[in-house]
């Protein structure tokens, strides 16, 4: 594998892991920090942009496997 790609593959990995453990599951940022919301809402501010840089995250991580598949060295058939 291209040294390059394996090394771009693990940022972007560890990047999109703190990413979607910073969204806390059925409440926003403010219910980890104890606050409580139980009135559904849409995502504004931070949220919205945490949400939106996870999505680019996960585009960034499907083309660096496609990349790194394609790019592979190839084996012959025996």
């Amino acid at each position: 594998m291209n040294p390059v790609l394996a090394a771009g593959q693990l940022i972007v990995s560890v990047a999109l892991t703190f990413s979607v453990l910073l969204q806390s599951r059925g409440s926003g940022l403010g219910g980890t920090f104890g606050g409580d919301s139980t009135v559904y809402r849409s995502r504004r501010g931070i949220e919205r942009r945490l949400w939106q840089f996870t999505i680019v995250l996960i585009g960034l991580f499907v083309a660096f496997s496609i990349a790194a598949y394609l790019f592979a060295p190839s084996t012959p058939a025996a």
